[in-house]
C-alpha cells in the first residue's frame, strides 16, 4: 500500500477503528433488512510526506451520490461563517463583477449566494444531484461533476480562468489528490486565489478528534503535507490563518508560482514551525490516538449501560457523519440510544448506518423527553444546545463524548 501523494509506501498505522459502513450510507426501512457494505476504517501515516490518509475503499461516486443527504444551509451557524468569508474575500481581493469566483464542492449555495448577491459572477462545481438542484433554486450555476484536470481544462477554454477559487472541507474528500490539486493550477488566473479550508490534523492528534475520520474523510491534512502536494503542482501557500470550525481548521491562501502580487506572510513559516515543533514529521507523534480513543470508547459505553441499568433514556442530537464513526467504533445501537434527531428533512425517517438508530425531526425531543441528550457533532455543540436549551426545562441533560465524555 502506497501513498497517495508520493507513492511511498505506508509503514506506519494512526489507528484502527475496525470495519464500519460509510458513514452517510443511511438507510431507508426497506434497506434494514438487506447487508450492508462494510470497509476497513484504518488510517495510515506517510513518512515521506507525511500525508495521513486512508486506502480508498470506494470511490467518490460511490460515497457522493444523486441522493447525497448533507446540506450545508441546516446549519445557521455555517451559513454565517460561508456570508463571513465572502465580504472578507471581496474586501481582501478587491472582487468585482469583472471577476469570476468558483466553488468547488458548493453544495446547496449555501456560500455562493452570498457572492452572487453581491453582483460577482460565480459557479458551483457540486457532483450531487440533490445538493446542486437546490442551489441552482438559489439561482447558482452549478456544474455536477466531480472537479480534477480534466473539468479544469474545459473550464478555462469555456469560461476562462478564476480570479478565486473556493474549497470548503472537499480536499480531504478527493481520493486522487494530486489530480484535484492540479486542476486548481490549470483554473486559476495568473494572480488569482484559492482557499482552502480542511479540519486541522494537529487538532485531531492533540484533542483525539478521531470520529472525524471515516471513508468519505481520503486525507488528514496539515499544513505540512498540503504544501508539499501544491508545490509539485506549481502553487505555493502565501497565507494561512487558524479558524474554529470544525473543531479547529486552517484556511490556507495559495497562488500560482509565478504570481508576482502575493508575497509570502509570515504566518506560513510560523505555522510550518508549529507542526515541527509538535512533532508532525516524526513517527512518534501519531502512536497515542489509539490508545486515547479507546478510552473514550469505553467511557461513553459506561455511562450508556448506566443509563440503561437505571431506567434512564438516551437520544442523540446530529446525524452526522463523525457521530457514525464514533457509535460503530463503541458498537452501539438503538438498545443504548433510543433515536437521533436531526434538522435535515432529507435525513430525517431514514436510519444510521451501521447501528439503525432511526432519524427523527427535532421534534421527537420534546415528545418523548429524554433524560439525556448525546450531542454528536460536538463541533456545533453550543448552536445545539442554544437552539434547544429547553431540555433543561424537565429536568435533561446534555452531554459529549468527544474529547472526553461531558455532561451538562
Amino acid at each position: 500500500m502506497n501513498c497517495r501523494h508520493c507513492n511511498a509506501p505506508l509503514n506506519h498505522v494512526l489507528i484502527d477503528l475496525g470495519h464500519q459502513p460509510a458513514s452517510n450510507a443511511y438507510l431507508t426501512s426497506a434497506m434494514l433488512e438487506r447487508s450492508e457494505v462494510y470497509a476497513p476504517l484504518k488510517t495510515f501515516v506517510c513518512d515521506a510526506c507525511w500525508l495521513v490518509q486512508l486506502p480508498s475503499f470506494h470511490r467518490s461516486d460511490e460515497l457522493f451520490t444523486p441522493d447525497y443527504a448533507y446540506f450545508s444551509s441546516v446549519s445557521p451557524g455555517w451559513v454565517d461563517h460561508a456570508r463571513r468569508y465572502v465580504e472578507k474575500m471581496i474586501e481582501r481581493f478587491d472582487l468585482t463583477k469583472k471577476d469570476w469566483v468558483v466553488e468547488i464542492a458548493s453544495n446547496d449555495g449555501y456560500l455562493l449566494q452570498f457572492v452572487a448577491n453581491a453582483g460577482i459572477p460565480c459557479t458551483g462545481i457540486e457532483p450531487t444531484a440533490s445538493t446542486a438542484a437546490a442551489a441552482r433554486m438559489r439561482g447558482i450555476e452549478s456544474v455536477e461533476r466531480f472537479f480534477g484536470v480534466e473539468l479544469a481544462r474545459e473550464l478555462v477554454a469555456t469560461r476562462g480562468h478564476a480570479s478565486l477559487t473556493v474549497a470548503n472541507n472537499v480536499l480531504a474528500h478527493v481520493p486522487d489528490i494530486n489530480d484535484f490539486a492540479e486542476g486548481f493550477s490549470i483554473l486559476l488566473a495568473p494572480e488569482g486565489v484559492a482557499t482552502f479550508e480542511f479540519p486541522h490534523l494537529v487538532n485531531l492528534i492533540d484533542q483525539c478528534q478521531f470520529d472525524t475520520i471515516y471513508h468519505e474523510h481520503y486525507s488528514y491534512l496539515s499544513l505540512t503535507a498540503v504544501s508539499k502536494i501544491f508545490a509539485a503542482k506549481g502553487m505555493r501557500i502565501f497565507d494561512v490563518e487558524k479558524i474554529p470550525t470544525h473543531g479547529g481548521s486552517l484556511r490556507v491562501y495559495l497562488c500560482l508560482d509565478t504570481a508576482m502580487t502575493h508575497p509570502e506572510l509570515p504566518a506560513v513559516a510560523t505555522l510550518l514551525a508549529e507542526e515541527e515543533s509538535e512533532g508532525v514529521t516524526t513517527p512518534e507523534y501519531y502512536k497515542s490516538l489509539a490508545i486515547r480513543a479507546e478510552k473514550i470508547k469505553l467511557d461513553l459505553l459506561e455511562f450508556l449501560v448506566d443509563q440503561k441499568k437505571a431506567g434512564k433514556s438516551v437520544a442523540a442530537y446530529g446525524a452526522a457523519a463523525k457521530g457514525n464513526t464514533l457509535l460503530n467504533f463503541a458498537g452501539v445501537h438503538a438498545d443504548l440510544v433510543g433515536f437521533v434527531c436531526d434538522a435535515a428533512p432529507s435525513k430525517q425517517g431514514q436510519y444510521l448506518p451501521g447501528s439503525h438508530i432511526p432519524i427523527l425531526a427535532p421534534d421527537a425531543l420534546y415528545e418523548s423527553r429524554p433524560d439525556f441528550v448525546l450531542i454528536l457533532p460536538w463541533n456545533i455543540r453550543e448552536e445545539i444546545v442554544s437552539q434547544h436549551g429547553a431540555v433543561r426545562e424537565w429536568g435533561g441533560h446534555f452531554a459529549v463524548a468527544v474529547p472526553e465524555l461531558q455532561i451538562f
